[in-house]
């Protein structure tokens, strides 16, 4: 794995929301490095990309209330862990569980294993709220798949909310999850 500035030079063979996130980040004028590799399905698989873009990748979960009406994508760094209860309380929304692969395809045209914050340009309905666990602010940079899980960028953060979630429409709401004890 190469860590490679910018977009790819020849996008041939890339998916249309691959090239979307590109298309938007440089639009914005976002600095962004890449690093392509094999489909990185777990946050396992993360960790060598984690090592070659010299950043941690953000963890990204879709969850829903258990009527299946309110959405949320949370961000979150990779070694936390989450507790719904705590979460819950936080956003005043009962019972949360993870949602269905479906309403990320419906929603943010994003697959399982693929979702990041990007996928939000995805979704004009705003039907998913975006939440931001406290420790990423302190992040410099962060890492995250643009909607497709062969390739992953490295961000700063201060981008990521100056810049880019703004653009997105998307308005953050920052959320306090603790570290597991150990």
């Amino acid at each position: 794995m190469v860590l490679e500035q910018g977009r790819p030079l020849n996008c041939t063979d890339r998916m249309e929301k691959e090239i979307k996130t590109y298309d938007f980040l440089d639009a914005l004028g976002v600095s962004y490095q890449r690093v392509d590799h094999e489909p990185a399905m777990t946050m396992e698989a993360c960790l060598a990309v984690d090592e070659a873009m010299g950043t941690q990748m953000c963890k990204n979960l879709m969850l829903c209330n258990r009527q299946h009406t309110d959405f949320y994508l949370l961000m979150l760094p990779a070694d936390k862990v989450f507790k719904t209860s705590i979460l819950s309380k936080q956003i005043g929304s009962s019972r949360l569980s993870f949602a269905d692969g479906e309403y990320m395809e419906r929603f943010l045209d994003i697959t399982p294993g693929s979702l990041s914050v990007f996928g939000l340009m995805n979704d004009h309905e705003h039907a998913v709220r975006l939440l931001i666990d406290r420790d990423l602010l302190d992040a410099e940079f962060i890492g995250c798949h643009p909607c497709i899980n062969t390739s992953s960028l490295k961000i700063r953060m201060k981008d990521l909310m100056d810049t880019v979630i703004p653009a997105l429409h998307h308005e953050p709401t920052i959320v306090t999850l603790e570290m597991p004890q150990e």
